[in-house]
């Protein structure tokens, strides 16, 4: 099976009680961001930009467990800005699966060893010896954590443990090159692989969660699904970009980039996911297979945002995860109030125009599960797709060359690093601190800075 049986078998009767009901709308899954501060500046990411003014506010835990138990998803999806940063996000994770809800952890990736550690402290024992032996070997953990570990769990915290009802979702949108371009910094990559590595050998289930944008290269997609496949992970999320009005204005403003160079339209993204549909006989991609002939322009859909609703700091943000007409105060007050009939694409037509290019997973990923837009066959495709054989790992993968930047000394700000070590008319003092560190932000990985930081040391050379 593609997703595990008793996770499935969870969501399904989920579905059936609420059709048996006839329960105009209900959620199946919560995204829930319990704050929006991040460690990144992922460039197409319109959290970090939309709630600017409040990166510093979070949820208090009693509300993010009494958001899950309102809209009483049988998944929470815990997201942000980086979940990891949240102070409670242990407490958070235990909570949720103590509800019986099955946990997505959406992460970049940077602190996931740093929880896993926290767990082998925890769980530390004699027969732990030969785990950390392989982890130093391996060189996912240093002697000097080995030893940390040894010394046991300093705390009564709980610690985020393997569980078959957990995954981490690590966000990776192409090898190490493009990855941390998007993201905007070096190294992130590497820290994503080894996380995973670390994750698989102590038994955590780790899905990917990868975006799609307009200078997206498929083929390079598909050789980072063949990459991660070799490692053994258990699953993908994949979805067309949506272009958030707030990362639209970042973008123009900090970058100097077109928006329109960058975000797709339905043509493009129907263009990219081509070959889904086969994507998804030879991966674990998460979903329907509905939804993914959607995506590869072979049918229609209609947006059913309300099933995977979103809780933040504000409260209840509506009509759904990408677009913001208001915050509710209650789950069910925001079901209630807005007027679903605005939204979407219907028969081709937007029915608000933010809507016209969109194709994101959290719209309509659920209306595949759902049966809008039924057609025959519908029902017996997802079953198949769901309960059929699960992909095997593809080991060819292992050949795939991921480290395409940072790792081999050609990231984003290496040009930039060669002219600075290499003195050029005095470029060292221009660009370093009495202290030695960098100045500027140009440690982001942010391209645009980098080609500043070039004209500036050409300007100091030829003064």
């Amino acid at each position: 099976m593609r997703f595990p049986l008793a996770l499935t078998v969870k969501i399904a009767r989920h579905i059936i009680k609420h059709k048996m009901r006839k329960t105009p709308r209900f959620a199946l899954v919560l995204q829930l961001e319990p704050l929006h501060t991040c460690n990144l500046t992922c460039t197409g990411c319109g959290r970090i930009r939309e709630y600017s003014t409040s990166l510093k506010d979070m949820m208090s835990l009693e509300d993010c467990l009494g958001s899950a138990q309102e809209c009483d998803a049988p998944m929470v999806s815990i997201c942000g800005g980086e979940p990891l940063i949240y102070p409670k996000i242990k407490e958070l994770v235990y909570g949720l699966l103590e509800q019986g809800r099955i946990v997505y952890v959406c992460t970049n990736g940077m602190f996931m060893r740093r929880e896993m550690k926290d767990y082998l402290a925890a769980t530390y024992g004699s027969t732990s010896e030969p785990m950390l032996t392989r982890l130093v070997n391996e060189k996912l953990i240093s002697e000097k954590d080995a030893e940390t570990i040894r010394k046991g769990k300093q705390n009564d915290r709980p610690v985020i443990a393997p569980s078959n009802w957990m995954y981490w979702n690590v966000h990776v949108d192409g090898l190490e090159y493009t990855h941390d371009l998007i993201v905007e910094r070096e190294g992130v990559f590497k820290e994503c692989v080894e996380a995973v590595k670390m994750a698989k050998i102590l038994g955590y289930q780790v899905a990917t969660n990868t975006t799609v944008y307009k200078e997206t290269d498929m083929k390079e997609i598909e050789q980072m699904f063949e990459y991660f496949s070799a490692l053994e992970v258990d699953g993908h999320t994949i979805t067309p970009g949506y272009e958030y009005d707030a990362a639209k204005k970042d973008m123009m403003k900090r970058l100097g980039k077109r928006p329109e160079d960058f975000f797709l339209t339905r043509t493009m993204t129907r263009e990219k996911f081509a070959k889904i549909l086969d994507w998804g006989k030879r991966f674990t991609i998460f979903g329907t297979t509905v939804y993914q002939e959607f995506l590869a322009g072979k049918r229609e859909l209609t947006c059913t945002a309300w099933a995977i609703p979103t809780r933040n700091i504000r409260g209840w943000k509506a009509p759904c995860y990408l677009m913001t007409d208001g915050h509710y105060p209650r789950y069910q007050e925001m079901l209630d109030k807005v007027d679903w009939s605005k939204y979407g694409v219907v028969d081709g037509v937007a029915r608000d125009p933010r809507c016209e290019n969109c194709m994101v997973h959290c719209g309509y990923d659920p209306s595949g599960a759902l049966g809008t837009n039924y057609k025959s066959g519908d029902t017996w495709k997802n079953i198949k797709y769901n309960f059929g054989p699960k992909p095997k790992p593809y080991y060819e993968g292992r050949k795939v060359n991921a480290f395409t930047g940072f790792s081999i000394g050609k990231g984003h700000l290496a040009e930039a690093k060669a002219a600075v070590k290499s003195g050029l008319a005095g470029a060292k003092s221009a660009f370093q601190n009495n202290d030695g560190s960098n100045s500027g932000t140009c440690a982001t990985g942010d391209a645009s800075e980098r080609d500043e930081l070039l004209a500036k040391i050409r300007e100091t050379r030829q003064s």
